[in-house]
């Protein structure tokens, strides 16, 4: 019986963080700007041909309205009809959101912004020092992540508010009874970023343990010296 000798991670095999990689910086840099100039311009878009007339939220009318309750921000909002985007699938409409993603913590303007400002360099520390400079999904998703939360940072700084206007699934309802809409929230591009991100990146952290760092290789073609002979 002879043992052989177990070889140690070769430099190709070892991890090699992002942060190093020019490329990796570059292509989330090109990815977040793109996330971020979507996010704006389809909420820029939307307001400005959705209702009959283009809609400028002022953040001095939305702060006022805001110090007496929230909700009645949407009051700025024209009474308009639906687009029909997709037919019981989408349909774009107006909403002013004073709280996070779905209409959630309405009035926790704050709270959101420093979320967010907390939250990025999480993400870029994810990015740095957990993926390699090859992992181009998981970049895609931090790049969009960072993307949609930057996008709603922008408009809850400049109109104290997030501008919404995607109403997925409108004519979808509880069966059995008026119990109301099944998909009752308005979000926006950000918000779905936001929520593709987080569930890519948490299943690649979920799924981390198990690819951890390559195994030492077994040379098995490397002639070996015996440490010894067993007594029979």
């Amino acid at each position: 019986m002879s043992l052989v000798r177990a070889e140690a991670p070769t430099p190709g095999g070892a991890f090699t963080p992002a942060w190093r990689s020019p490329r990796a910086w570059a292509v989330l840099l090109v990815l977040t700007v793109a996330a971020i100039a979507i996010d704006l311009g389809s909420k820029s878009v939307a307001f400005a041909r959705i209702a009959d007339a283009p809609v400028v939220v002022n953040r001095q009318d939305v702060l006022a309205l805001k110090a007496q309750d929230p909700s009645l921000i949407n009051q700025l909002i024209p009474r308009h009809e639906p687009v029909v985007a997709v037919s019981g699938l989408l349909n774009f409409t107006l909403v002013l959101n004073p709280g996070a993603v779905f209409g959630t913590g309405a009035g926790g303007r704050w709270f959101f912004v420093g979320f967010t400002i907390v939250a990025l360099p999480l993400a870029l520390s994810l990015f740095a020092f957990m993926t390699r400079p090859r992992d181009h999904l998981i970049h895609g998703a931090v790049a969009i992540l960072i993307g949609g939360g930057v996008g709603n940072l922008y408009d809850r700084l400049v109109y104290a508010c997030v501008r919404d206007f995607l109403h997925p699934l409108p004519n979808l309802r509880w069966p059995f009874g008026d119990r109301g809409p099944v998909w009752p929230y308005v979000s926006n591009v950000a918000d779905a970023f936001l929520l593709v991100g987080i569930a890519v990146l948490a299943i690649y952290i979920l799924r981390a343990p198990s690819s951890g760092v390559p195994e030492p290789v077994v040379n098995s073609s490397t002639p070996t010296t015996p440490t010894g002979s067993a007594a029979s």
